[in-house]
């Protein structure tokens, strides 16, 4: 069974909206910068970040992510494709452990 890594929502200031998250709820955050941010949950992740440099998206952890398309490397050692459903909305197809 695939697994939902995380649900990315666009804010206009990552350090303003990362601190109302930590004021609302009980989360941990896993990474901050100026352009993103990781937000954990008991259960899964939200990914902030700035609408000039990522769409709305959520990811799906998949090992064999490279049959949808040439993967992009992250600094974190991940390595993902973006695709669309039937509707259009925007799905991250990541590979967690990318060494190629």
């Amino acid at each position: 069974m695939d697994k939902i890594h995380h649900i990315a929502i666009q804010v206009q200031d990552i350090s303003k909206s990362v601190e109302w998250y930590k004021n609302n709820f009980d989360v941990k955050v896993s990474y901050q910068d100026e352009t993103w941010a990781m937000i954990d949950f008991e259960n899964t992740s939200l990914a902030l970040v700035k609408p000039e440099d990522h769409p709305f998206h959520f990811a799906i952890e998949n090992e064999e992510a490279e049959n949808y398309g040439e993967l992009t490397k992250h600094r974190d050692g991940t390595a993902s494709v973006y695709i669309h459903d039937i509707d259009g909305n925007n799905v991250e197809m990541l590979k967690l452990n990318h060494n190629e």
